[in-house]
């Protein structure tokens, strides 16, 4: 038997009957026949785990010391296993779900050196026998958690990183939360416990709110000892639009600042402005109320707050008469004219003259491919000029020069209108020309927030609109173009006038846009009919609700009559009749008081 074993080859031992062992004890498997003999130092350890109990150890080869081999345990009794793909097939045809008449599985391939990653992983039993004592299984390391669900962000950080946004949306130049210069440190706490602090200016406070002036007056401030005079409010309703209020008080042009809100957050602003006597907040907010178009579900809203501020000698009578036909005339607060050129300061340079230049290339072109193509690169020229600048209205472009090409190519268009319905058409296609050119114009305006004044003076165009009629529809459509973009315009809220100057915009040239609707309809490519019809619904929704009436019933009629080309504006319609003849009687709610409290802190 010795003699056989001596001559028996070592077995090489597969990967597969290799079980890991601990690296931190002092063994070390070394596998025979792979590169000779496996020394094992007789370093061995009681509690060191076993070599793999399926493969048995052979005896020394003669004439080696038996301190080089370590003795093989007892090798395990266990019942032979089966390959698992048998059991599951006696399981099945046992518990009747196979024909007895199936042929067995396929036995596993036993001759196959080296399996593939597959078979070891779909019959790992059949690989690894194993029994309770023959092995000396490992843990597996423990997995990583699971990923709870996303916590949702603190409050608080949400708030703080909303008001870094608000700060840092400020011109250059703008004091508001300057802490090298402020004298005041104002927390604005809400009643669910979220603060916020703000580094803000005294004098600033006191010269715009008669709330701050009587609070931080000057007997008050000289009994501080410290600076800055650490201030706090609390119970705020929204901190955040506290904080928007506080900076329109550094603000040059409060009305272009609130043109870019929603009527929810202005909403806000208009009820903190009225709780800290902010005058001139109130009444840009106001304004923007006034002038701005609304959805229908923010009537309510409106109407409420409205109501329950008591502001009809600032103006409110004027915005809730959009709402109510029972409102008394109130005394209107006239809006200040939109003037004012862009703050370029010092002559034009360089660079106004050279797009000046390309503006008016553009506008007497002949080609019309061409002057498409040239008129997108020009806006887009005047677009990045005024991204470049910071964002200044206008950029280097002043507003007196854009409103000095419009101006001409209205005389233009006037001028053609004349010749065109006293017989002589001759240059009849310059009307079509010098209204496009009209239409591009109104769109740079537009997207520089200047167009209030095109608006005016388009509206008092009455003698063009008489002569309307008396040009062929083919010819005098693309006027009508003007005046939709203008609809379009005041609908979105993107142009904010005065409620004489849209009610006079309607006077002028509604029936020539009713007349010219089907043309455009038709003729014009990619027109957004939705758009243009959205945008003077939401035009006469700007109204009182008497002038709406007599349009929108105007419009019923013409409607039934027309059909396709006449302009679909039946939403503006339901509004109007909702307003008027559905009644409300919710109750306004209180206004919350404000407290203040002044910390003083002892040197």
């Amino acid at each position: 038997m010795a003699a056989s074993s001596r001559s028996r080859p070592l077995p090489k031992l597969s990967p597969s009957h290799l079980v890991p062992l601990d690296l931190s004890t002092s063994w070390c498997c070394t596998p025979h026949g792979l590169g000779g003999h496996a020394h094992s130092h007789s370093h061995s350890h009681p509690s060191s785990p076993a070599r793999a109990a399926d493969v048995p150890m052979d005896p020394p080869p003669a004439g080696s010391s038996a301190s080089a081999y370590a003795t093989p345990p007892p090798p395990p009794s266990y019942a032979p296993s089966y390959p698992s793909s048998y059991t599951k097939f006696n399981s099945a045809l046992n518990a009747g779900l196979l024909n007895p008449m199936s042929p067995p599985p396929l036995p596993l391939d036993k001759t196959r050196s080296s399996p593939t990653l597959f078979d070891m992983m779909a019959n790992e039993q059949d690989y690894h026998p194993r029994t309770a004592a023959g092995v000396h299984s490992i843990p597996a390391p423990p997995q990583p958690h699971q990923l709870q669900p996303a916590r949702s962000m603190d409050r608080q950080m949400l708030l703080q990183d909303r008001i870094v946004d608000l700060i840092g949306s400020c011109s250059p130049g703008n004091q508001f939360n300057d802490a090298d210069s402020s004298d005041v440190r104002l927390t604005l706490t809400s009643k669910d416990g979220l603060s916020v602090t703000l580094c803000v200016h005294r004098p600033i406070l006191v010269a715009h709110s008669r709330f701050f002036a009587a609070k931080l007056s000057d007997r008050w401030s000289k009994q501080q000892r410290t600076l800055p005079h650490i201030v706090e409010i609390s119970d705020c309703d929204d901190v955040e639009v506290y904080a928007e209020t506080l900076r329109l008080m550094y603000c040059k042009d409060l009305r272009r600042r609130l043109m870019r809100e929603d009527v929810n957050k202005v909403l806000g602003i208009l009820k903190v402005s009225a709780a800290i006597v902010f005058d001139a907040g109130v009444l840009s907010c106001l304004e923007y109320l006034e002038a701005a178009p609304w959805a229908e579900d923010d009537d309510e809203k409106v109407a409420a707050l409205l109501t329950q501020l008591h502001l009809e000698n600032s103006g409110a009578g004027e915005v809730l008469k959009r709402v109510s036909l029972e409102l008394a005339p109130s005394a209107v607060v006239e809006e200040a004219d939109v003037g004012g050129s862009c703050s370029g300061g010092g002559n034009a340079g360089g660079g106004e003259e050279v797009l000046l230049r390309l503006l008016q290339i553009v506008l007497e072109g002949k080609d019309e491919k061409a002057r498409r193509e040239m008129k997108g690169l020009v806006s887009k020229m005047l677009r990045e000029n005024s991204t470049s600048r910071g964002g200044a209205i206008g950029g280097d472009l002043r507003k007196e020069s854009l409103y000095s090409a419009c101006n001409g190519c209205l005389s233009l268009l006037r001028e053609q209108f004349a010749r065109t319905a006293g017989g002589d058409q001759s240059e009849v296609s310059q009307i079509a020309r010098q209204a496009d050119n009209l239409h591009w114009m109104l769109d740079i305006l537009v997207e520089r927030q200047i167009a209030e004044e095109f608006l005016r003076t388009w509206a008092m165009q009455t003698e063009l609109a008489e002569m309307h009629r008396k040009v062929p529809a083919i010819h005098r459509y693309e006027v009508s173009r003007v005046t939709a973009r203008l609809f379009v315009g005041v609908g979105k809220g993107q142009i904010l006038v005065s409620k004489e100057a849209r009610c006079q915009l309607l006077s002028t040239w509604l029936e020539p846009f009713y007349e010219d609707f089907g043309w455009m309809r038709r003729a014009c490519k990619g027109l957004d009919r939705h758009l243009i019809e959205d945008g003077l619904a939401n035009t006469i929704l700007t109204l009182p609700l008497a002038t709406q009436q007599e349009i929108l019933l105007a419009w019923f009629n013409r409607f039934l009559n027309s059909g396709e080309d006449c302009p679909n504006i039946q939403r503006g319609f339901e509004v109007w009749w909702r307003r008027a003849f559905w009644k409300r009687n919710s109750e306004p709610e209180q206004p919350p008081r404000l407290r203040i409290t002044a910390i003083c802190e002892n040197s």
